[in-house]
């Protein structure tokens, strides 16, 4: 119901898709198929209907425009400006998810064209869709520093130089090895396997698969893994400028 005079107010939902392709990070972006700016680049979205949750759009809008399914998705933020979209009123929820690019890949549809791009050069984006790309990024950051999430974007066994190579992404930044290493073994969040990874030397590097029960019974586990994060997020000049961006 609508009183006399009351403006209608739109709520729409976007989801923010990072992959790692074990090199870069990954963004998932779609060609809009409608007015306006149709056909330039977007991050998936959609309207809230009447009978769900936030949540329930966040999945089926990232369902319906690139068939995935079943992925990590978390609500980030709001974004509100008055005119961010020119045709009528709309109150916009952020999600970021977190994908396995090789797993997924033979989901995506392409009715909307959905494709890849390294999250580092981006085309243009509608609307006000880059800065939410650059605040997920900032949650991102946070968030990996403090819980073992990015497992998420990893395939079902990996080699500890890919994770490492993994988290330098993520921080734009270079960890020691050993350190590195030492640190995450002693978490006890992986199960070491027989097979090794030998594409990158002769020696190879043995494959790990994360323990499933141990990874949902302990969630805080990483938060030693990155000494000082708040630190390290600071000194990274990128970072500072995007949190000065998003305080103005």
């Amino acid at each position: 119901m609508r009183y006399q005079g009351q403006t209608r107010i739109l709520v729409a939902v976007d989801c923010i898709v990072f992959g790692f392709d074990g090199e870069k990070i990954k963004l998932l972006l779609i060609q809009r198929g409608f007015a306006p700016q149709k056909r330039e680049w977007s991050l998936m979205g959609g309207f809230l209907q009447e009978n769900e949750t936030l949540n329930d759009a966040a999945h089926r809008v990232l369902h319906h425009l690139t068939g995935l399914e079943n992925v990590y998705l978390e609500q980030m933020s709001a974004f509100d400006k008055v005119e961010r979209d020119p045709v009528e009123r709309t109150l916009c929820l952020a999600y970021f998810a977190l994908i396995d690019i090789h797993k997924y890949e033979k989901q995506l549809t392409g009715e909307f064209h959905a494709e890849w791009f390294d999250a580092g050069n981006l085309p243009d984006l509608i609307f006000d869709h880059l800065d939410m790309v650059k605040q997920a990024k900032v949650k991102l950051r946070y968030k990996a520093a403090l819980h073992p999430i990015l497992f998420e974007l990893l395939p079902p066994k990996f080699t500890i130089p890919l994770l490492q190579n993994l988290y330098e992404q993520i921080y734009d930044t270079k960890f020691d090895s050993r350190n590195f290493s030492r640190k995450l073994l002693s978490l006890g969040l992986l199960v070491k396997l027989q097979d090794k990874d030998k594409s990158s030397s002769k020696k190879g590097a043995f494959y790990y698969q994360l323990d499933k029960e141990k990874y949902k019974e302990d969630f805080q586990a990483f938060l030693n893994l990155i000494p000082n994060p708040d630190k390290l997020l600071k000194e990274n000049t990128y970072i500072k400028a995007e949190s000065k961006m998003h305080k103005a």
